[in-house]
């Protein structure tokens, strides 16, 4: 039996709010840490963020089946699993987690609370960047889904691992996250100026996604998702 509406958006606040807290925490404490050194803060940033994904999934999937992306709520819709009713209030409280996680990390760190980011990431090649992760995120979804549901956690976590570190945008795949990382002036932020074609490049590779899935797994619905 699913779970009332009001439960789900909960979840999916809730989960949202987790990961964005884990993005900028750990890329707050891995660029304190690291002395000056970006790849080991990256590192510092990676392993948290891909770690918290398992952890989320686990706890949340159950529930609303911890999409914590826009994108990944959309694809499952296109895909036939999910109520079209339902998206604009999943979105709404994914948009909305991800600000509340922004706003707990900076006061963890005793940041100003309320910041933008100056974080410059534009150009064709970090675009490129993001229609590959979120592409290659939804794919893992909708396989795993297909073949074996219970990998879902531990895949969706390794593919961000690994995302971080072979695409120029560090992998955001995620509108959600994009929206919420521009209010943070820290090593995860973002600009505003970027965030409309990091959402547009998203969103391309999640429709390239659910066209490729329709192809390899043709009679699979997706019901619930993952994040990131």
């Amino acid at each position: 039996m699913e779970d009332p509406l009001s439960r789900r958006l909960c979840a999916e606040s809730l989960g949202t709010a987790f990961l964005l807290a884990t993005v900028i925490g750990s890329g707050v404490m891995g660029e304190r840490l690291a002395g000056g050194n970006a790849a080991l803060a990256l590192l510092g940033n990676t392993l948290p963020t891909g770690a918290i994904l398992v952890v989320l999934i686990l706890i949340f999937g159950p529930v609303s089946g911890a999409h914590f992306n826009p994108a990944v709520t959309l694809a499952a819709a296109l895909r036939g699993g999910f109520a079209w009713s339902e998206v604009a209030a999943y979105i709404a409280a994914q948009v909305a987690g991800a600000i509340v996680g922004v706003l707990a990390a900076h006061a963890m760190f005793d940041l100003p609370i309320l910041q933008v980011s100056t974080h410059a990431r534009a150009g064709l090649a970090q675009g490129f960047a993001e229609v590959v992760a979120t592409f290659g995120l939804l794919l893992t979804i909708f396989g795993c889904v297909a073949r074996s549901p219970a990998a879902v956690p531990y895949a969706v976590g390794l593919y961000i691992t690994a995302a971080y570190w072979f695409t120029a945008s560090t992998s955001f795949a995620n509108p959600a996250v994009t929206v919420a990382r521009a209010l943070s002036d820290t090593f995860a932020g973002i600009a505003p100026a970027g965030v409309p074609a990091f959402i547009l490049a998203q969103l391309i590779g999640a429709l390239l996604a659910v066209a490729a899935a329709r192809q390899l797994w043709p009679i699979i619905a997706v019901k619930h998702g993952a994040p990131v």
